[in-house]
């Protein structure tokens, strides 16, 4: 599938699929919508309910791991926050190529060169490995299917950043998201840039209480479910 590496309205780049006319990020801002889907209402809203005292281990799952952005800006973010955080990203296709990394501009975007090579790093580790970046901040790549996942209380919150249904409905379903519920510890929570209806009402079957939010730009709104 053709590929290609293009900027976003807050100048902040991603990989565009043609084939599907879908992008890993949304095209009116990659690092906008990944600050406020995955990190305002899901990292600091955990933070700002269940985090007492400073050090505190978080466990997040993402699914989808895609170009590492989200993984990214949570090791920036937790720097700030003063967390420990056991990141565990998932994905079944093709990792981006180095070339496509390269192309990537987070680093530059978020004011973060002197933290690039954590950028880097994300990608150059091994998969199915567990890897300490830092003494605060741990990854685990793991290559496989979201159904493959069978985790259970294992993670405080989950980055729901799988392929819109529009392409890949099969992601969107009661089955998947059971599997996502399983994986959350009690007063864990999952976001996801979603808004439709039946993710909705999908999430609400398998026992999240589901909440809208303001969406980030371009999309009026999104999902956060809690266990």
């Amino acid at each position: 599938m053709k590929r290609e590496v293009v900027i976003t309205a807050d100048g902040s780049s991603t990989i565009h699929l043609p084939d599907w006319d879908e992008q890993y990020h949304s095209k009116h801002g990659a690092i906008q919508e990944a600050y406020h889907v995955f990190i305002k209402h899901g990292l600091q809203y955990f933070y700002s309910e269940n985090i007492k005292t400073e050090g505190e281990e978080v466990a997040i799952l993402e699914i989808g791991f895609g170009t590492g952005l989200n993984a990214f800006i949570t090791f920036l973010e937790a720097d700030k926050l003063k967390l420990k955080i056991d990141y565990v990203g998932v994905e079944a296709y093709p990792p981006v190529s180095t070339e496509e990394i390269r192309l990537l501009n987070y680093a530059k975007e978020l004011k973060a060169e002197n933290n690039e090579s954590v950028f880097k790093a994300l990608h150059d580790v091994a998969w199915n490995e567990k890897h300490a970046l830092t003494p605060s901040f741990s990854i685990e790549k793991q290559k496989k299917f979201f159904a493959e996942i069978e985790d259970e209380q294992a993670f405080d919150i989950i980055y729901f950043d799988a392929f819109g249904a529009r392409v890949q409905p099969e992601l969107w379903t009661e089955s998947v998201f059971k599997t996502m519920y399983k994986a959350l510890k009690t007063s864990g929570v999952l976001v996801t840039y979603a808004a439709k209806g039946s993710v909705r009402r999908a999430m609400q079957a398998v026992g999240f209480t589901v909440e809208r939010l303001e969406g980030p730009p371009g999309k009026r709104e999104m999902l956060r479910g809690t266990k």
